[in-house]
């Protein structure tokens, strides 16, 4: 059972849904993404959700724009990345880590190296925003070998067969996009999450994550009705730029606490 699988069925025992984070790697300081992460977890996070810094992130508002360009300043490549999930897991072998990013990193390193790499460092899942699921069987398949869990991202107008194919060739969890738009954007349909939801459900037993546009415990609460998980990620980022770098772990802890109170009311 994987890291990730176990994390789900757990929660599911409790009747609670995960709350699952997401910053960029290297953002405001390579020296304080492994403090954050840290605090993420004291905070109530059951998943991380670390993202890659890349210079064209095309999925990604302006909000995780700057993070991921902040962090590029610093030098922070894929090879770091790993690295500082390495040094998280020298006092936390418990938390699932899922790594968020693009494939020109991947392809660059080469993605047989990328995966022994990422399984050496522990890597739990790889989300590959721009890793199409019907191209990329091949990948998914030794991703899942070395015990990584492939996980794909369901949008709005995802069609059926899609949908089919995300279900046969993902693990761990599927990421449903709630809007139709870049992440950080504000005008989530509720209705049309919780109208969508069950249609995938239809087709896996797979955990369902839903993220882009939750900004707050109550956006949260309302979507955590009828998903699995909330993902939120570039309102974590505004409190991190919101003040200085030395206050980015207390800012983020305090932001992320009413969240997992209300998943867990």
């Amino acid at each position: 059972m994987s890291r990730i699988q176990g994390r789900f069925e757990a929660l599911a025992k409790a009747k609670r849904k995960a709350l699952i984070p997401y910053i960029t790697a290297g953002d405001p300081h390579p020296s304080l993404t492994v403090p954050l992460m840290r605090g993420l977890v004291e905070a109530g996070a059951d998943i991380i959700e670390l993202g890659v810094p890349f210079s064209d992130p095309m999925a990604d508002g302006p909000v995780i724009q700057r993070a991921g360009e902040r962090a590029l300043k610093h030098g922070v490549g894929l090879s770091d990345v790993l690295k500082l999930v390495s040094e998280f897991r020298k006092t936390d072998g418990a938390t699932p880590v899922v790594l968020m990013g693009y494939a020109n990193p991947i392809e660059a390193m080469g993605v047989e190296k990328f995966v022994a790499d990422a399984k050496a460092a522990d890597i739990d899942g790889v989300i590959v925003v721009d890793y199409p699921p019907e191209e990329c069987e091949p990948f998914a398949a030794l991703a899942q070998k070395h015990g990584i869990d492939p996980i794909f991202l369901l949008a709005p107008t995802s069609t059926d067969k899609r949908i089919e194919q995300v279900a046969r060739v993902g693990s761990g969890y599927l990421y449903y996009v709630s809007l139709r738009g870049i992440t950080g954007a504000s005008h989530l349909d509720f209705s049309e999450v919780s109208s969508r939801i069950p249609r995938i459900r239809a087709v896996t037993r797979l955990p369902i994550g839903v993220g882009f546009g939750i900004r707050d415990a109550e956006s949260a609460r309302r979507v955590a009705q009828t998903a699995d998980a909330v993902v939120i990620g570039s309102r974590i980022i505004q409190e991190i730029e919101a003040g200085a770098a030395d206050q980015a772990v207390s800012r983020v802890k305090a932001f992320l606490k009413p969240i997992r109170e209300a998943l867990d009311a």
